[in-house]
């Protein structure tokens, strides 16, 4: 499985980097401006333009997803040719995010108008990244319209679960890939329940229809569900740095650290030329 950074900041995405073992970057407008204006309050001159160029310089051949704003099909298609004809040119990297759905309302004419525009973009040789995918059919219809990555938000998903059940919780909390129980009922959506759930259907969807699409988990909320997606059948997670950075932890591994550190012999850190701290 592929690991994606879901972070336009660029220190982030520096040090995230610098693990050497990350595979693209996903970032929407929301993250791209507050970065920015990080940046502008610690006195570097810099514009959105810039900005977006340096991510791209740096994911130098890793896929980077930039979004469109609009919610219909001429101009989600128009943002969408713009953003790659501009940007791709950087570092040849760059992959148009697109909802599945961007109808604003619960009930309106335009819910192909994701669709549309997904399969006109690919028509022409530009990537896509379907997101906001919340049911498997949605993503299979993505998949379908040509998108390269279909982006389904685990998180999300369980958090909607939840809402619905008036149950209290903090999004770092952990949801049970097999449901929450509510009563004798498990709570479910259209027969999804869980984000990581999702994932399996999907990705059993995928296999037996022999789709080409790849699966990117979206809207991870704590280091358990990296592995569970992965058990899945997710090609890409896509993580918040404050996750990522907690992955290679585990108190036990501490302690065997502290153990190892302080069985250390002197002499034999001599050989490296090492001096060990106790």
């Amino acid at each position: 499985m592929k690991f994606f950074l879901d972070s336009a900041d660029i220190n982030e995405i520096k040090d995230a980097l610098s693990f050497g073992i990350l595979d693209g970057v996903t970032t929407n407008p929301s993250l791209i401006k507050e970065a920015v204006e990080r940046e502008k309050s610690r006195g570097k001159k810099i514009d959105l333009d810039s900005y977006i160029n340096n991510i791209l310089k740096l994911c130098n051949g890793k896929p980077v997803s930039l979004e469109v704003v609009s919610s219909d099909y001429e101009n989600m298609l128009r943002e969408g040719k713009m953003l790659y004809k501009k940007f791709n040119k950087i570092a040849k990297n760059v992959y148009v995010k697109i909802p599945i759905n961007p109808c604003l309302e619960l009930e309106c004419s335009n819910d192909m108008e994701g669709i549309r525009a997904i399969k006109k973009l690919s028509d022409e040789k530009i990537p896509v990244n379907c997101t906001l995918i919340f049911t498997p059919e949605q993503a299979l219809l993505a998949a379908k319209a040509g998108a390269k990555f279909v982006s389904p938000f685990v998180g999300r998903v369980d958090d909607y679960l939840r809402e619905t059940a008036h149950i209290k919780f903090n999004k770092s909390d952990y949801f049970p890939e097999e449901g929450w129980k509510d009563g004798k009922k498990i709570l479910n959506d259209r027969g999804i329940v869980s984000g990581v759930e999702l994932i399996r259907e999907i990705s059993e969807i995928f296999r037996k229809q022999k789709i080409q699409s790849e699966i990117l988990a979206a809207s991870i909320r704590n280091t358990r569900q990296i592995r569970e997606v992965a058990i899945a059948g997710a090609d890409i997670a896509t993580i918040p740095f404050n996750v990522f950075s907690k992955i290679a932890s585990h108190i036990k591994t501490a302690e065997g650290m502290q153990k190892f550190t302080k069985d250390i012999v002197p002499e034999y850190a001599k050989l490296f030329g090492t001096e060990i701290k106790k």
